[in-house]
């Protein structure tokens, strides 16, 4: 009956459900105001699902604080399948079952598990599985199960949720949604008639169908509320409530007119969540309630209890709840406590019990407390965070009740929920804290400011911090100070009052390092030391710091922290193996724990080095890896990368879109670093097209602020812009800046690039020399665009030499290492130089790289290497089924039959494409 004008949803969800037996996945987010259909369309699904496994979850109010209990909920009948799964999958989604004990997983590994297990079942059968009501799902489940339908490609699932509205914290964003609105006027009319019966004014019918918008369930369930001489003469519809608040007014009143037992009855079943009906009927022994208090309540057709207790609809569930008196849903969370073994469920009976406290209690709050460090081993951080807030909520003693607000708060930001963060350390900041509390509160608040922008307002509030915890706890301040300084350093040109040189001059006053030092007290005494006393200072200890991260051979959780700062630092010193092997490590260390939260950030960083060895194809792999990662984890874009690479590429329209949007966004979020990057990137771009004054503008915006990792590589970009300008001394002031810091360094990467500037400043009699001399330094690192760039200048030289024959086989050469890159602006440039010697430069055929995807090829190419599909699923965090259907694709291109072929089609340049 509620489907009654619903027939294009429904044919919408019929092609879904052909789409996925056919085995091309489908997602749908069915959102809409309470009563308007959803839950219906969700049993239209199952009822077509013939054939199907059908799971099902339903989100619960009262549940939001467990910890991936709406997953265990929809993958309960599925959990035989955990055997069949990878060691490290299999664990995680244990432990954060409760299965069995572990270390904290990742909630994205458990997401990956997850994956596996419902692509697993749907090779058996077709899986379809039902969210409904998910806006009132635990937070942990939220974000996995998002996670699960951004990775589905190529399994024959359909998952469909229901959910009332985006919330604040909108996990389901971005995923495929459908809007449902109100019935039409006519439907509405043929609704409202199968439930009216006897004498009706056609004025309130009229009335009730434009209040009730077209809701369905609104339509079937109002005219219960309404006595027959009020239909019949329509005096006294009332309008005032909102809509879904006459639906469950329409529904309490349904329910008031039960013996007073069945309601009751109703009240324990709706505050207890997962409908078990042993539960069910234990609390209702204990309040005296007999099984003949079930019988009204099913006659009404308000309840059903068999192998499960479910309601007539969701929104009875709450309505119910709500219209409880609080003395009332304490008794009933009572009675459910009583009945709930702590041995078995203890969260579930932690929970019970604080809702049935009527006043603080220290014993229930140490309970919550125990709840919320099994949750957050489970991995449920959220949860925890919860449990603490609760645990605060219910402590009568006011320092203890500081102590657990500040440590929820942390536990919030841990979970990404910044604005419950915020709103807990105000709450403890109101209470009794000692010196050491008010210290790691400013901190986290300090930490708040920079996760939410990035930018200037952060560096000043950890600096406060840092200073704070100087006299109370050394090592922590020491670290504090770190990131304050890492904090200014991405504000940069940004920074409001105190700058990079005031946060590194604090953090050279700090408490002297522990013995032995930690990699963390390396890299602070060094950075305080380059920022300070200048670039040459700066060297020995930073140089330091990086042997002792690249000596590490198991990190501690503190160093896998700060890789990302030491892949700054690598290339800052012109250190290109230990940016290749750091960014390297970062990126497997990730990988291996499943941590996605840090993947992108540590698969962007080594597309960076990627990009450096012009292995274009293997860097956008990385980059479209972390940007589907950070769409399913919700998390904000990386595009550092993606700027650099658009200007190596040379597509001027594309990169010059990428470089605007960046600069006005972090012009908004006040991160000056990111206005540095976009404006090397913008002289990238316009050295390759050959328009040398905007080069040359860009050069020097990006040459203004000395940018840890950015400043030398903008120099070189000033120095040929300079150069190819026609404004020597401005050449060679930029040259001797720039000698400045690679004769400290000494590294190949560094003198050759030395000697191909001074070459462009420097043309005399050591030019051939100085070139020959960048070719090959340049050549014995990983730095291939710049050899390529080494030999295009050589060739421009030559030409301009007169020696055309020499000319053609260096620029001929640098053509190819540009072409073969996909460097096409430099490719063409050196195209024009080849031309002025009297040679066409020669097209390149399609190769087999061009013809496969950049995932196509890390897939064939994992292949090629002999991993299985589920080892290539885990690596790329999609399904062994999706890998499979690409693999088909991969062969149908290359027109090969079997992966013993990859080897012979796959030309050896496109292991570059391999992620490390």
């Amino acid at each position: 009956m509620l489907l009654r004008g619903r027939r294009a949803e429904c044919l919408a969800l019929d092609r879904l459900l052909e789409a996925a037996h056919a085995g091309q996945s489908a997602v749908l987010v069915l959102r809409g105001e309470a009563g308007i259909g959803k839950t219906a369309l969700l049993g239209y699904a199952a009822g077509r699902a013939e054939g199907w496994r059908v799971l099902r979850a339903i989100g619960v109010e009262s549940e939001m604080e467990l910890p991936f209990a709406g997953v265990h909920q929809l993958c309960a009948p599925l959990l035989e399948g955990l055997t069949g799964l990878p060691t490290p999958q299999r664990e995680a989604l244990g432990t954060a079952f409760g299965l069995s004990a572990g270390a904290r997983p990742d909630r994205f590994l458990v997401g990956l598990a997850l994956l596996s297990l419902l692509s697993d079942a749907a090779e058996e059968q077709p899986l379809l599985g039902l969210i409904d009501d998910a806006q009132w799902l635990d937070r942990s489940s939220a974000q996995v199960l998002a996670f699960v339908a951004r990775r589905l490609e190529a399994d024959s699932i359909v998952l469909l949720f229901a959910e009332r509205g985006p919330g604040e914290l909108d996990d389901l964003a971005g995923l495929r949604h459908l809007e449902l609105d109100g019935l039409t006027d006519t439907h509405a009319r043929e609704l409202l008639a199968s439930v009216l019966r006897g004498p009706r004014d056609e004025r309130v019918r009229d009335r009730l169908i434009a209040e009730t918008r077209g809701n369905p369930l609104a339509l079937l369930e109002l005219p219960h509320g309404l006595p027959p001489a009020e239909l019949a003469g329509g005096f006294a519809v009332d309008s005032a409530l909102p809509l879904p608040g006459r639906i469950e007014l329409s529904f309490r009143q349904r329910v008031e007119r039960l013996p007073a037992d069945s309601g009751r009855l109703l009240l324990v079943a709706a505050a207890e969540p997962i409908g078990d009906p042993t539960l069910l009927w234990g609390a209702a022994e204990r309040l005296d309630l007999g099984p003949d208090a079930a019988g009204p309540a099913e006659a009404a057709g308000l309840l059903t209890i068999g192998a499960r207790v479910t309601f007539r609809h969701p929104l009875l569930r709450s309505a119910i709840y709500r219209a409880a008196s609080p003395e009332e849903r304490r008794s009933a969370h009572q009675a459910l406590a009583a009945t709930t073994d702590p041995k078995i469920d203890p969260d579930r009976h932690a929970w019970h019990r604080a809702q049935a406290a009527l006043a603080p209690d220290e014993d229930v709050a140490a309970e919550l407390e125990r709840s919320a460090h099994r949750a957050s081993a489970r991995g449920g951080l959220a949860a925890a965070a919860a449990f603490l807030e609760r645990a605060a909520a219910l402590t009568p003693d006011p320092a203890q009740r500081a102590r657990r607000e500040l440590t929820a708060a942390q536990t919030k930001h841990e979970a990404g929920a910044t604005t419950g963060a915020l709103k807990l350390l105000a709450a403890a900041e109101a209470g009794p804290l000692d010196e050491l509390q008010h210290a790691r509160l400013e901190r986290l608040r300090a930490q708040l400011a920079f996760a939410l922008s990035r930018g200037s307002d952060a560096p000043p509030l950890l600096l406060a911090a840092a200073e704070r915890l100087e006299p109370l706890n050394g090592e922590l301040a020491r670290e504090t100070y770190l990131e304050a300084l890492a904090a200014a350093i991405f504000a940069g040109r940004l920074g409001s009052g105190r700058g990079v040189r005031e946060m590194a001059e604090a953090a050279r006053a700090a408490p002297p390092a522990p013995q032995p030092a930690r990699t963390i007290d390396l890299l602070l005494d060094g950075l305080a030391s380059r920022f300070t006393d200048g670039y040459a200072a700066g060297v020995p200890p930073l140089r330091q710091a990086l042997d002792a991260m690249f000596r590490e051979e198991g990190h501690s959780e503190d160093d896998i922290r700060w890789l990302w700062l030491a892949c700054r630092i690598a290339p800052d010193l012109w250190e290109d193996r230990t940016w290749h092997e750091l960014a390297t490590r970062q990126l497997q260390l990730a990988r291996d724990a499943g941590a996605l939260s840090v993947l992108p950030l540590a698969a962007t960083y080594r597309a960076g080095v990627h990009v450096h060895a012009g292995e274009f194809a293997a860097a956008t792999a990385l980059i479209e890896e972390a940007d589907a990662i950070t769409e399913a984890t919700g998390s904000a874009p990386l595009g550092y990368t993606s700027l650099v690479l658009a200007a190596w590429r040379g597509q001027e329209a594309q990169a010059l879109e990428l470089i605007e949007a960046s600069r006005e966004d972090a012009t908004e979020r006040g991160e000056g670093r990111a206005i540095t990057l976009a404006e090397y990137a913008t002289a990238v771009l316009y050295n390759g097209l050959g328009r040398y004054r905007e080069a040359l503008a860009a050069a020097q915006r990006a040459t203004e602020h000395d940018e840890l990792g950015l400043f030398g590589w903008a120099l070189i970009e000033l120095v040929e812009a300079a150069a190819r300008n026609r404004e020597p001394e401005l050449a060679a002031e930029a040259l001797e800046r720039l000698s400045e810091r690679t004769r400290l360094s000494g590294t190949d990467w560094a003198l050759g690039i030395e000697a191909r500037s001074r070459a462009l400043v420097d043309e005399g009699q050591r030019t051939e020399d100085l070139y020959l001399e960048a070719t090959e330094r340049l050549g014995h690192c990983r730095i291939k665009v710049h050899v390529a760039r080494a030999q295009l200048l050589y060739g421009e030289w030559l030409r301009r030499q007169n020696r055309r024959i020499d000319a053609r086989e260096t620029l001929r050469e640098a053509h190819e290492m540009f072409s073969t890159m996909g460097a096409e602006a430099f490719a063409e440039r050196a195209a024009r130089e080849l031309l002025a010697t009297g040679e066409q430069a020669r097209k390149r055929t399609d190769d087999t790289r061009s013809r496969l995807t950049a995932q196509e090829t890390q897939i064939a190419e994992l292949a090629r290497e002999g991993h299985s599909n589920p080892e290539i699923g885990a690596q790329l965090f999609i399904s062994p089924r999706t890998v499979e259907y690409h693999l088909h694709k991969v062969f149908t291109k290359l027109e090969i039959s079997s992966r013993n072929e990859l080897q012979r089609v796959l030309p050896s340049e496109a292991r570059e494409a391999q992620p490390v």
